[in-house]
């Protein structure tokens, strides 16, 4: 039995782990797009370093396309069996799948009228949207906390990993030629305080555990509440300044826990009297499918639903569903707060509104989550004066920040009391994925002081033996 690692193997996008067994059955655990990686992205998706004929079935954590993106390219290039993945994933993947094909094709369909007036030969998208809901019907939806047969010899279990909705820990309880081990792959995990989800779930104990890093060496901002942060920044671009707020936001759970905070502001009634938009018709339909699973939701936010029947919506709050009124924001004098996807602002209409508001000083752009270095939200927070934008070189002079808390990853002492359901010295191997090389070197420090005896980062397309 071996396992090898294709995609955020010190790097954090791309998850892609193939676990290939003795009897020659391969089982595929995610299949996620690489994003932010600069002029090499579009080689890493391209090129799986497998074959996808090989791969007998896809174990998928949760829809994020950093581990969902691929299926549908996976699926055109021969991959024959199934995708098992928790019901609010398949529900969560299928919207975002289709989206992510229409990005691509309407990419694609600009860069090819360049490249065709230069005479250059003319680019195809990873996947188009027919690929896309093609791809919908190979998912098998499988519930938290039930044991599931998916190969003979091979079981499957999810446990909650508290990371997004319908977000798990994938377990697999192997039977390999006699031998019986127990691998666990945790996915993305989430936090322990988390304003909207349960907490990650403790797991049984695991022989092989594949654990991501993304906060392995830091903590969380936690001396200032989200909420109070979330109000200053509105105070200070809107009130003070009447200028706009621009908050790129992640469609699936970021976008959802902004608007549950704006929620509790209004309840509070601390909530300033604004239009509020959500420009990204993605975040409208991912909402929705959200609010289907309340029994995912924590005890707080169980207790808010006995008063409050919606808490994602309060008053100011629009929806933009159309290309031309998300056009009109731009050109709208007043202050405002737009939430808008995508969140590490590389894609999507939010790059349209960071390009139009970046360069007056009366704006600001709020950052609530993790940026690949690359991506234009990280070169924003770096502090550059300059940054490209749709090939033009825009001077920085909006305010430009973020709402560390907001994390939907948990830091290292998240991670750890993740791993507090083990005992160390029975895991025979750790292996770091999905984080920078820097940050997992750390934390495979800090974990080697907590006892585990064997913590690996394996590097890209390495493959390892399980004995």
């Amino acid at each position: 039995m071996k396992i090898s690692f294709h995609g955020a193997a010190r790097t954090v996008t791309g998850s892609k782990h193939l676990l290939t067994l003795s009897n020659g059955k391969r089982i595929l655990l995610d299949c996620g797009m690489f994003q932010g990686m600069g002029k090499q992205t579009d080689a890493l998706n391209r090129h799986f370093g497998f074959d996808p004929r090989s791969v007998d079935c896809l174990v998928l954590s949760h829809a994020h396309i950093d581990h969902s993106g691929l299926i549908p390219k996976l699926v055109s290039d021969g991959f024959p069996g199934k995708v098992f993945c928790t019901p609010a994933t398949r529900d969560l993947a299928t919207v975002l799948l289709e989206d992510s094909a229409g990005i691509q094709e309407a990419d694609i369909k600009y860069t090819n009228k360049v490249r065709a007036s230069r005479g250059q030969p003319l680019l195809t998208p990873l996947y188009t949207e027919a690929d896309a809901r093609a791809t919908a019907e190979r998912f098998h939806a499988v519930d938290y906390g039930e044991w599931f047969s998916i190969e003979e010899g091979v079981d499957l279990l999810f446990t909650d990993a508290g990371h997004i909705i319908g977000s798990a820990a994938v377990h697999l309880r192997i039977d390999d030629e006699g031998r019986k081990r127990q691998l666990t792959f945790s996915g993305d995990v989430g936090r322990y305080r988390d304003m909207i989800l349960k907490s990650p779930e403790a797991f049984p104990p695991s022989d092989y555990i594949i654990l991501e890093s993304t906060y392995g060496n830091s903590l969380h901002d936690m001396h200032m509440p989200t909420l109070d942060q979330l109000l200053e920044w509105i105070e200070k671009t809107c009130l003070e300044k009447k200028g706009k707020l621009i908050i790129p936001a992640f469609s699936v759970g970021r976008t959802q826990e902004i608007l549950y905070s704006l929620n509790q502001l209004d309840i509070e009634r601390r909530l300033p009297g604004l239009d509020y938009f959500v420009d990204s018709p993605l975040s409208i339909k991912a909402t929705e499918i959200v609010k289907r699973y309340p029994a995912y939701f924590n005890k707080t936010i169980q207790q808010v639903l006995e008063k409050d029947s919606d808490p994602f919506a309060f008053p100011g709050l629009q929806y933009i569903r159309t290309v031309e009124e998300s056009k009109l924001l731009n050109f709208r004098p007043g202050p405002c707060v737009i939430i808008s996807a995508s969140g590490m602002a590389e894609a999507g209409r939010v790059k349209h509104h960071i390009n139009n508001a970046v360069e007056n000083s009366r704006n600001a752009i709020l950052m609530t989550g993790y940026c690949e270095p690359h991506s234009l939200g990280a070169r924003l927070l770096s502090g550059r004066k300059e940054v490209g934008i749709f090939g033009v070189q825009r001077e920085v002079h909006a305010a430009v920040g973020s709402i560390r808390s907001m994390s939907a990853h948990g830091d290292y002492e998240d991670l750890s009391q993740f791993l507090a359901c083990q005992d160390p010295r029975q895991v025979r191997k750790l292996f770091l994925v999905h984080g920078e090389p820097e940050v997992q070197d750390d934390f495979r420090q800090r974990l080697l002081h907590k006892g585990f005896v064997d913590v690996m980062v394996p590097e890209m397309h390495e493959t390892v033996g399980l004995e």
